[in-house]
């Protein structure tokens, strides 16, 4: 189990660097490329199930109106436009791959990072299909499509990342 002192240091740290990683972006319409869901991955990677809190503040944080969103985006109209579900499903996801790196087994690991990515784009190209008012094979035209080559960079980063310091 993590001790409590590290659960605030490395949610502090993490929560920057998500923040951080917003700023790293390729405007892209409607859904910006960003290193944000790069850190999502690590938070998991390094503090296992407990990567929620972080993940969790960012998004309150973001919600509540602190400029950490994408290029220094905030508030609830964010988390209600094109890019919320995407945002949303940074929750789970940092669950997903903390479990999935609480097992030794590399394909265990592989397969949480994947299926951490997976539900990202999953809750992203719902939200933005229902709220952009757009079929599902048009929200996965723009909602995917254009992020899978660095999507898959990305997850093969933080697999090699958490090599290290998992």
């Amino acid at each position: 189990m993590i001790h409590r002192a590290r659960i605030l240091a490395y949610s502090g740290t993490l929560i920057a660097l998500i923040a951080a990683g917003s700023w790293i972006s390729i405007p892209l319409p409607p859904v910006p490329l960003t290193l944000q869901t790069l850190f999502v991955l690590l938070s998991g990677i390094v503090m296992k199930r407990y990567a929620v809190i972080p993940v969790a503040l960012y998004v309150l944080f973001g919600a509540a109106g602190l400029p950490v969103f994408h290029n220094g985006t905030a508030g609830l109209g964010v988390l209600l436009g094109p890019t919320g579900g995407f945002l949303l499903g940074f929750i789970p996801a940092a669950l997903i791959v903390g479990l999935a790196y609480e097992h030794e087994s590399p394909k265990s690991r592989v397969a949480g990072l994947i299926a951490a990515t997976g539900v990202i784009y999953l809750s992203g190209v719902a939200w933005l299909a229902w709220s952009a008012s757009l079929s599902l094979p048009q929200a996965v035209l723009l909602g995917v499509a254009p992020f899978a080559v660095g999507e898959v960079v990305k997850v093969t980063a933080a697999y090699t990342i958490g090599k290290r310091v998992a």
